[in-house]
């Protein structure tokens, strides 16, 4: 395999962001101790330089129970990488001027979104009916999380769809919001999610193992997520594509989408330039939970931010972009430095994967900027147990 070539002959992984560097064996050594210390079951690494992946590399197991080695030709769950390809094909789709970022969505519609009897886990929009705010929202709200809809309805008291602030007053995660621009999006097209992904991305780039909807040729070659004690859970088997969270992917597929995002490939420099710019400042103390909706000075320092599908900062070695995922069993990051050319994908398969990100990152690219604390990646090291 190409990536593993890189791994085994080439003595050093070129510059970290710092300008320091870092040997293939070094990397591999320090990966395996963290893992070792964390109790993690298995990981997934690509390291890009000069915007090109430069090593590639698993580790541990893909299954516990079967004592099956993690391979970077195992289909895992994505998670919330599906959304970077999301936002990515939305950009394509801005440039050609298929959707326009400002207008508001309804006016794609050919009658009020409350109207539509949408089948499926996603239960329409008839509890908003009467909250004309929803008139209001647009793709760039959607794709910067500013519509006001929650992540997920399910996740509230009543499980019902609501607008929780004025559309594109304050970041706030929300898959609903972005499941909303897929539907607009079929609409004006014509076609499933599926099928457009197909096309956009995972045909033009070899992917040739990665799905929004489950494949049966996945259940011989799959890798599990675990809790905390190595138990597997059931590896979802998602029949609708939702842009949000049901792809599936291998590190192998991942890493060359990567790539084309750090290439820019199929977008102009303006429009990959509108991806990573930031739209809206984030000053919650957390991610998610009840210290969401509270504020701080905590990140002004790098002045986090989100793009379009994607999270910015500026640190002083340049300005960064990134998305994680996350997900029972699974926790996913994914940062790069445009300037630089440098980016590191990290996928892993248990539990306790995101407690050695802050280490990681700093070990693989010489990050130390990521707002672990925001994001909730507690240090295995600083876990009460």
């Amino acid at each position: 395999m190409l990536f593993n070539h890189f791994a085994k002959h080439r003595s050093t992984i070129n510059k970290r962001i710092d300008g320091s560097q870092i040997d293939a064996d070094s990397l591999s050594a320090a990966i395996r101790l963290l893992m070792k210390d964390a109790g993690v079951s298995g990981l997934g690494i690509v390291v890009y330089n000069e915007n090109k992946p430069l090593f590639m590399k698993t580790f541990g197991l893909a299954d516990v129970r079967e004592q099956t080695p993690f391979k970077t030709s195992q289909v895992m769950y994505a998670a919330s990488f599906s959304k970077t390809v999301f936002a990515y094909i939305v950009a394509q789709l801005v440039q050609e001027k298929v959707i326009d970022l400002d207008k508001p969505l309804v006016q794609y519609l050919t009658k009020p979104l409350p109207d539509y009897i949408i089948p499926g886990w996603n239960r329409g929009y008839q509890d908003i009916k009467k909250d004309k705010r929803y008139e209001k929202i647009t793709a760039r709200m959607c794709l910067s999380h500013t519509t006001g809809f929650p992540n997920w309805r399910w996740f509230e008291l009543d499980e019902k769809i609501k607008i929780k602030f004025n559309p594109g007053s304050r970041y706030s995660y929300s898959g609903e919001g972005l499941y909303l621009l897929q539907f607009v999006i079929e609409q004006i097209t014509g076609r499933d999610y599926e099928s457009i992904a197909r096309e956009r991305v995972f045909i033009p780039l070899n992917m040739e193992n990665t799905s929004y909807v489950w494949q049966p040729k996945y259940a011989k070659n799959l890798v599990l997520g675990h809790d905390l004690a190595g138990k597997p859970y059931e590896f979802e088997e998602w029949e609708e594509a939702g842009c949000a969270g049901t792809m599936c992917t291998t590190l192998e597929d991942y890493s060359r989408f990567f790539r084309a995002l750090m290439q820019h490939k199929g977008l102009s420099n303006a429009t990959f330039k509108n991806l990573i710019t930031p739209q809206v400042r984030i000053r919650s103390i957390k991610q998610f939970g009840p210290l969401a909706s509270k504020d701080s000075t905590l990140n002004d320092n790098i002045q986090l931010s989100y793009g379009l599908g994607l999270g910015v900062f500026k640190t002083p070695c340049g300005p960064a972009f990134f998305k994680e995922g996350h997900d029972e069993g699974w926790g996913h990051y994914s940062i790069a430095y445009p300037e630089k050319g440098i980016g590191v994908v990290i996928m892993t398969n248990n539990d306790a994967g995101e407690s050695i990100f802050k280490q990681l990152l700093k070990e693989s690219i010489g990050d130390i900027y990521t707002p672990w604390e925001w994001e909730h990646y507690i240090p295995y090291n600083q876990i009460q147990r």
